[in-house]
């Protein structure tokens, strides 16, 4: 475990932790956050609610799994720089997704992101065909109802890091490859 905050350290993320996935907090009244549709991708987008499944069922997806690497981000940016912002989810999740193919030749398991997916330009569920990359598709902390915050205090790490300094936090939820 100790190595792959290692690996995630030496990749570019500012803080990583490992944690039981008993550990991992939900609260089923952020689900609201996702209805608002502030990104545009609820109802559009399978890795997005109402799609991906209930607050339950998310929660019941992570809690099959018994560890979780916490992965953070922190970006010099304005935070009302909607592209600024954009650009720096992507690096997360691009970031999230190098780290775990290189941890999934001695684990397996799957990444949740620091937004909806975004694998395609328009998501196959706009056209009515299944998804096109179903075992990369990778929900947001937001569609799984994890209080961030909250994780962010069990891993020691800082949730708001004052003006012009903005976080962002995903995970690789895993277990060891069977022999």
């Amino acid at each position: 475990m100790e190595s792959m905050v290692t690996q995630a350290l030496e990749l570019g993320f500012s803080n990583a932790a490992v944690l039981d996935t008993w550990e991992i907090p939900f609260e089923p009244a952020f689900r609201v956050c996702c209805e608002d549709n502030a990104c545009g991708k609820y109802g559009v987008n399978y890795s997005c609610p109402p799609t991906c499944g209930t607050t339950d069922e998310m929660a019941d997806k992570i809690r099959a799994y018994p560890k979780a690497l916490i992965l953070q981000t922190m970006w010099d940016i304005d935070s009302e720089d909607g592209p600024a912002v954009k650009r720096c989810k992507g690096e997360h999740n691009r970031m999230s997704r190098t780290l775990i193919a290189r941890l999934q030749t001695e684990t397996q398991g799957f990444m949740i992101g620091a937004s909806g997916c975004s694998l395609c330009e328009t998501c196959a569920l706009v056209e009515g065909v299944p998804c096109r990359f179903p075992e990369q598709m990778a929900s947001c902390m937001a569609a799984y109802c994890v209080y961030v915050r909250q994780l962010a205090e069990r891993c020691d790490m800082e949730y708001d890091s004052g003006p012009g300094i903005v976080n962002f936090f995903g995970m690789y939820v895993f277990r060891d490859r069977q022999p």
